[in-house]
């Protein structure tokens, strides 16, 4: 073993260890292992029964076991003698082939055999909420344009930064933070970096956001769409690809448009030609479908694409490209799983780069104003269903990503689909009771 996480227990000062994984609905679940017995754990992995997640199985499966990645080991700054572990799933003695990790390092691994190695970057958009979520935190945050506000952004500095110097303790690399658009909303930036260990750091992040609004009496919350008349959360993706050596961007040429490499665009035609298929993974809730197909909102705009185009450094397009080298996939939203979303568009891209994919010409218009008058741009999915078939009938991406991962995640996601439908909403009373 690389690390022994008995010994590094014993130097930080760890008395207890979070052994987690994230499911198919990105649900982080965890057990909470004493340091004295992490040992046993780090060679065998902890036990879970996997019917009682996200995952597709039944009370009959055999026990699952989640065997912790000492290289993602992280102290939590706010509670410093517990320390967290993502974990790769196994059962019977094979990696569970649907399990979120698991697939990510699948299809990064395919994607390494041919020399490339993905690195990516999220914007995380959260809102601090009331305990029950019913509405915004500050009372004051009341402005029709509050982007950016710095009154806003400072009476909740006690958040922010406690979050920032977690970051900055962790050397994650954090340089900048804001108000977002919405009233009580806000984004933290951190450096970008290999694919599995942003992963990794994004499913934490959520964790230690909503752990550390709950120590401020706060509720942090990243739901695609919590307040209709506001902007929602998106999780706004930079990508790029790199040699093996992490020295090269292979998406970056001097000579190519925008700064853009042959390379570089046939992964982006990838993005373009699976897009619909990619919205079940990167908009995988009901209400993902309230951002994306949203009318403006009280600040003029949803800062979310509705339609499958691309231009340069122009956000109201479904991906951007702000500068050279790498290009900005601005889908997906707050719900989107850590470790799902970067294989998808990794299986997207790969896909694109083997068949030489156009991503089409650029569009240098406000989709806004002028989208009306595109031809032939084809629209995003209107509802989760509409995704999932999408998702279903994409064969090439399925098979990238691995047929066992997108029939267990549609199948629990068909379920989820059926039951909002089973849901009688107060709109369907209102405007059918007399009918």
């Amino acid at each position: 073993m690389a690390k022994n996480l008995a010994q590094i227990a014993k130097q930080k000062g760890i008395e207890y260890f979070q052994i987690s994984f994230v499911d198919l609905f990105g649900v982080m679940r965890a057990k909470l292992v004493p340091a004295s017995a992490i040992a046993g754990m780090q060679k065998d992995g902890a036990g879970f029964a996997g019917f009682a997640a996200w995952l597709d199985m039944t009370p009959a499966d055999s026990d699952m076991f989640a065997v912790p990645d000492p290289d993602s080991l992280i102290q939590l700054p706010w509670k410093p003698e517990v320390a967290w572990l993502a974990s790769d799933l196994w059962m019977d003695g094979k990696e569970v082939a649907h399990a979120p990790r698991n697939t990510l390092k699948r299809v990064s691994a395919a994607a390494q055999k041919k020399g490339w190695y993905m690195k990516h970057g999220v914007e995380c958009e959260y809102f601090l909420t009331s305990p029950d979520g019913s509405e915004i935190s500050d009372e004051y945050d009341t402005q029709e344009k509050p982007c950016y506000d710095i009154s806003a952004l400072m009476r909740r500095y006690e958040v922010i930064r406690e979050i920032c110097d977690a970051m900055q303790t962790l050397g994650w690399g954090p340089y900048q933070n804001d108000h977002e658009d919405a009233n009580g909303q806000f984004e933290m930036n951190w450096d970008y970096n290999d694919v599995l260990l942003t992963a990794d750091r994004h499913s934490f992040f959520k964790y230690m956001v909503k752990s550390i609004a709950e120590k401020h009496g706060l509720r942090a919350t990243f739901m695609p769409k919590p307040f209709s008349n506001l902007t929602g959360n998106g999780c706004h993706m930079h990508v790029s690809v790199w040699d093996k050596g992490g020295k090269k961007n292979l998406f970056s040429d001097s000579k190519g448009e925008l700064g853009i490499s042959k390379l570089g665009y046939q992964f982006l035609g990838g993005i373009m030609a699976h897009a619909q298929a990619l919205c079940a993974i990167t908009n995988p809730t009901v209400n993902s479908y309230k951002r994306i197909n949203a009318p403006r909102t009280t600040s003029g705009a949803t800062w979310s694409p509705s339609s499958i185009t691309y231009g340069g450094n122009n956000r109201t397009h479904m991906v951007r490209i702000p500068d050279a080298g790498r290009f900005e996939f601005r889908l997906a939203d707050g719900a989107a799983n850590p470790y799902l979303m970067p294989a998808a568009v990794l299986a997207a891209g790969m896909d694109g780069i083997a068949k030489k994919t156009d991503p089409g010409k650029r569009l240098d218009i406000d989709m806004y104003a002028d989208g009306h008058k595109v031809k032939g741009a084809k629209k995003l999915p209107l509802n989760l269903l509409d995704a999932l078939r999408a998702l279903e009938n994409d064969k090439s991406l399925g098979e990238a990503l691995g047929t066992e991962t997108v029939s267990a995640f549609t199948k629990l996601k068909h379920d989820e689909w059926n039951s909002f439908c089973r849901h009688l909403t107060d709109w369907e009373r209102d405007h059918t009771l007399d009918c």
